[in-house]
């Protein structure tokens, strides 16, 4: 008997000393793990956006050493009415509304400040966009009617195998992709575990098999397919989308702080979602946008190719949403009205005929209930009609 309880206790200690062991070796990736678990619930999630860089592999965004693009304050106005219930019932944490190049409102909430890199979210496909204009301007991408595998072998026997550049951009690949968010086991949330335990994305997107139409029929948001343009664009290039990005657009903004991208375990930067800059920085990025990709006499970004990226090209369905080049376009817009957006509350929203764009961050666990996207789109033609 005494023979079998030691027997019995030298397990024990020895699984204990293995728990021990792997939790030190592994202590990094479940410390992300339990931060990713965490990330969105109500008492950590405003701290948590302004911090992603606790639970997450970050590579950085240098500014540059050029001269700050300054942004001069204008005079204030008549904010319209119901923009502080707005605000409340959002959880914004910044808003800044700019008119011709001047701040013309600045306001940070929820404990936040103007020198919080918050979290793009989906605002960061956007820059992808921007970028891609570039580089097909340069020359280094053929058509985008290209299959994406021409560039991404790696995704042949994907789902993606039959998918061409235009229908990723346009969103409109056919591939399945769960996007529930409040699904633990969707894709885009088993996605985020891959990132916070150190995996691949280029692996997790040449995993998926299933379509659930042919290729540029159906517009379906599937955020894997922004990832599949980095793929592109690596491949292109023979570069990592963090160095192509500061320097062709980062740098030249001239930001006030550096940024950073979010990067799963081989230092790909999560292109998709995972750039974090100051509002007034995210704010002049969307300058740039505003003046069809100009800044101080330098052309940064085509312009042909944000007029083309943001009109409403891809296949979604009459009298919704339109979106173009991982760019959307409101229901009912006028011509030069269109936005980036995130989850959780980020935008960009643009009115160019009236020199305005209006920079969100939020962190609105309410963001997917019906009308909140409307609501907040009539918010900000709301301020822009009070210019």
């Amino acid at each position: 008997m005494k023979t079998m309880l030691k027997w019995l206790l030298r397990i024990v200690l020895a699984l204990a000393l293995a728990v021990l062991v792997v939790g030190i070796w592994k202590r990094e990736e479940i410390q992300r793990l339990m931060a990713v678990n965490s990330l969105f619930s109500e008492e950590n999630i405003v701290h948590n956006f302004s911090h992603m860089d606790e639970a997450f592999l970050t590579v950085s965004l240098p500014r540059g050493s050029g001269p700050t693009w300054e942004l001069p304050y204008g005079p204030g106005f008549d904010l319209p009415q119901g923009l502080d219930q707005w605000i409340e019932d959002r959880a914004v944490t910044s808003l800044l509304v700019m008119q011709g190049g001047e701040i013309r409102f600045e306001e940070y909430y929820l404990g936040t400040g103007p020198d919080d890199r918050r979290i793009s979210w989906s605002v960061a496909k956007s820059y992808l966009s921007a970028l891609f204009g570039i580089l097909m301007a340069e020359g280094v991408i053929s058509s985008l009617d290209d299959p994406v595998v021409n560039y991404a072998p790696e995704l042949t026997g994907s789902a993606y195998e039959t998918a061409t550049i235009r229908n990723v951009l346009n969103m409109a690949s056919g591939v399945t992709f769960d996007e529930d968010y409040l699904d633990y086991n969707s894709d885009i949330n088993q996605m985020g575990r891959v990132l916070a335990l150190g995996g691949e994305m280029d692996d997790f997107a040449a995993s998926l098999q299933d379509s659930f139409t042919t290729p540029g029929e159906t517009w379906q948001y599937v955020s894997i397919d922004t990832h599949v343009i980095g793929m592109v664009i690596r491949g292109a290039t023979g570069r990592n989308v963090a160095e192509l990005l500061s320097e062709k657009i980062i740098q030249p903004l001239g930001l006030e702080r550096d940024g950073y991208y979010i990067t799963d375990g081989a230092g790909v930067a999560f292109v998709l979602g995972g750039l974090n800059f100051t509002t007034r920085d995210f704010a002049r990025f969307g300058q740039l946008i505003l003046q069809d990709g100009a800044r101080d006499g330098d052309q940064v970004v085509p312009a042909e190719w944000l007029r083309e990226s943001t009109w409403p090209s891809a296949p979604t369905k009459t009298g919704k949403i339109g979106y173009g080049y991982q760019w959307w376009v409101p229901v009912g817009a006028h011509e030069g009205e269109f936005m980036a957006r995130g989850i959780y509350g980020q935008y960009l929203y643009f009115d160019q005929p009236r020199g305005i764009l209006i920079a969100t961050t939020g962190a609105d666990r309410k963001f997917r209930e019906p009308g909140v996207s409307d609501q907040n789109v009539e918010m900000f033609r709301k301020i822009a009609q009070s210019l």
